[in-house]
Order: structure tokens, then C-alpha cells, then sequence
């Protein structure tokens, strides 16, 4: 019996990036996870992320066009993956996506840096994801994480009081979340 080909995994860091203690970073190091790099970090405006993204997919399509893809978002960058999916002809190569701590795009105080992200792509995605979120979070609270999952059709996983699931939160490696990651590609 042969096994389906792991997928190429891109890191999608949210809003100013993530730093070199973050757990995403510290997967793209041990694991060789691709970060997928945005020209503005400070400043992100949806439809220019959505452009890179696609142009990195693409890229990794044309040279193994047989692997599929999966996506590891933290914040803002799961935004990024349901606005990506709902334009994407590549949605479809998709295996899977960990979305972790995304931010209540609709929340009263949201930063003014994220003004083209205040109307969210609320549309089910196309592939089987995993919404990681925390009680204390506080970009986003439970009931409005509990909607995002229910929304994009994602299963919840609730990590308790954890922040905003960043370095701060201590998570250092996160075996957890890598755990999490391979049961949503299964």
C-alpha cells in the first residue's frame, strides 16, 4: 500500500510577523515548514496578501505538481487563508489547515493598520482545517472564535487559557499544535 505524499507546508505568520521564539518559526526550522514572507508586515492590506500567496502556491505547484499543499496560520493570516480560498482556483490542492488564534475582524477596537480585513471571508472553506483558540484570547473571545469555526466549517479546538497562542503564550516547540496539524491532514 503506498502513502499519499506528506504535504509542503506554508507558514502564514499574521499582522508584523512572527518572531524567531514563536512556534511557528520554531516549525519552520525543525520541520522545514515554508514562511510564506509579506512585503509589508506592518501595513497589510488584504488584497496584496492574497497576491502572495497565490504567487507562492503557484510556485510550489509548477515544481511538484503532484504534492499537496496545507497551510499553518497564526492571527491574521487565517484570515488570509479563507480570503485566499475563496478566490483561489488552488483552493481545491489544499490537504488541510491549522488556523490558530485568528482576531475578530469585527471587533470594536481593531487596530486601524487593518482596515481592509474589517469585512471577513466567512465562506466555508473548501478543505478540512482545524480553528486552534484560546479563552483568554484577547484579539478574539470565545463565542467569536466558536462563530469563525463554525463558519469556515473548521473543527474547534479550545486550548484553554493560553493568550493570543504566540511566544508569549510559552508554548515554546508546541508538540500539541504539530499533533493537531498532522490529525487535520488525516
Amino acid at each position: 500500500m503506498t502513502h499519499p505524499a506528506s504535504p509542503h507546508i506554508f507558514t502564514l505568520p499574521g499582522w508584523q510577523g512572527s518572531g524567531a521564539q514563536h512556534w511557528q518559526m520554531r516549525w519552520s526550522e525543525a520541520f522545514g515548514d515554508e514562511v510564506v514572507a509579506q512585503h509589508d508586515w506592518m501595513h497589510p492590506l488584504r488584497g496584496d496578501w492574497i497576491t502572495r500567496l497565490e504567487d507562492v502556491v503557484q510556485n510550489q505547484l509548477n515544481k511538484q505538481p503532484e504534492l499537496p499543499i496545507a497551510f499553518v496560520a497564526h492571527s491574521l493570516g487565517c484570515h488570509l487563508v479563507a480570503s485566499w480560498a475563496a478566490l483561489s482556483p488552488n483552493a481545491g490542492r489544499v490537504a488541510g489547515a491549522l488556523l490558530v488564534a485568528p482576531p475578530d475582524p469585527l471587533q470594536p477596537n481593531l487596530p486601524p493598520q487593518l482596515h481592509s480585513w474589517r469585512k471577513p471571508v466567512l465562506d466555508k472553506l473548501p478543505f478540512k482545517a482545524a480553528l486552534v483558540a484560546s479563552t483568554n484570547d484577547p484579539f478574539c473571545n470565545v463565542a467569536a472564535a466558536e462563530q469563525l469555526a463554525q463558519q469556515w466549517g473548521a473543527k474547534l479546538v479550545n486550548i484553554g487559557e493560553r493568550g493570543h497562542i504566540n511566544a508569549e503564550s510559552g508554548l515554546a516547540d508546541w508538540p500539541a499544535g504539530r499533533e493537531m496539524l498532522r490529525d487535520t491532514l488525516t
